[in-house]
């Protein structure tokens, strides 16, 4: 059992404060995005740290869980909290997000989703991106693509 369902066990679905660590891969301007379970929206790839963990540990085991794949030189793009990042899940737990999201363009391994929590995967154009995405993401993958943008300018 993982940190943020111990403390549920005490706080049944009142709100709490979730650090998460997360990111967008972006390659050859298309964003891979994840269908989740739980809600059916699409989203970015991540997920709450155990106790003890940094943010980059956080980001390598998820990546790991979800995707089988491991990032390679991570990019830090931003701190995200606040009312934008308030999420009630479907069974009621409510929480407000406190996340690092980083960018990533390349990987090792090969792509495989978690059943349990990403239904499907799939890579959209940066400039064709699906109308259900998970609401506290919209922000984020906007400024991910803005990031991404820059990036490629630079070169």
């Amino acid at each position: 059992m993982g940190y943020i369902s111990e403390i549920r066990k005490k706080v049944g679905h009142d709100p709490v404060f979730m650090p998460v660590s997360a990111c967008g891969i972006l390659q050859n301007n298309k964003i891979l995005l994840q269908k989740r379970t739980d809600n059916g929206k699409w989203a970015i790839h991540g997920g709450s740290l155990e106790l003890g963990e940094t943010f980059i540990e956080a980001l390598e085991r998820e990546l790991k869980e979800e995707l089988n794949i491991k990032p390679v030189n991570p990019q830090e793009v931003g701190i995200y909290s606040g009312e934008e990042q308030h999420s009630v899940y479907p069974n009621g737990d409510e929480v407000f997000v406190v996340s690092v999201i980083y960018f990533v363009n390349e990987y090792e391994g090969e792509l495989k989703p978690d059943e349990d929590e990403v239904s499907e995967l799939k890579w959209f154009d940066i400039n064709e991106l699906p109308n259900n995405i998970h609401i506290p993401d919209i922000k984020i993958i906007d400024d991910l693509i803005n990031y991404y943008k820059n990036k490629i300018l630079e070169k």
